[in-house]
């Protein structure tokens, strides 16, 4: 049923899904990024895994499709989680965790994925747009802005 995926035996999404697949229904949601759809100097590897969740989310979905799990990427720009400034990162007009989670739990089984906020649309529709080239350094231009003076 799943492709490429069976032999692992940790919990996880693929053996979530197994399970609710099984009971013929089910949620489940994959929390991704903005970040996940180019690369993204000075935070490459955090990109890197939201950009794997991205993939592995969409191919669930499809696989997923009919069986009555539904499967759900949310992909939302700058949220104020209070990681930032951990990070050593300051994030301007960042949503609230809640307004993330709302807009994602609406979306669940209504779509595959979905960006919460305008602000992430906005800056999605924006760099689509752009060669991925471009992207890449638009982003890299951003999240130098994000990062705290020392």
């Amino acid at each position: 049923m799943f492709s490429g995926v069976g032999a692992s035996s940790k919990p996880g999404a693929v053996h979530f899904a197994r399970r609710m697949h099984g009971q013929g229904h089910g949620g489940i949601i994959l929390i991704a990024s903005l970040l996940a759809f180019h690369g993204t100097p000075y935070n490459a590897n955090y990109a890197a895994t939201k950009a794997y969740v991205q993939s592995l989310g969409e191919a669930l979905s499809v696989e997923l499709q009919g069986t009555g799990v539904d499967v759900l990427v949310s992909s939302p720009g700058p949220t104020d989680t209070g990681f930032g400034p951990r990070a050593r990162m300051r994030m301007r007009r960042a949503m609230t965790a809640q307004e993330v989670a709302t807009a994602t739990i609406n979306a669940l089984g209504h779509s595959a994925s979905v960006l919460p906020g305008t602000l992430t649309k906005l800056l999605r529709s924006a760099l689509v747009t752009a060669p991925r080239f471009m992207q890449v350094r638009i982003i890299g231009k951003m999240m130098k802005g994000f990062a705290l003076k020392h």
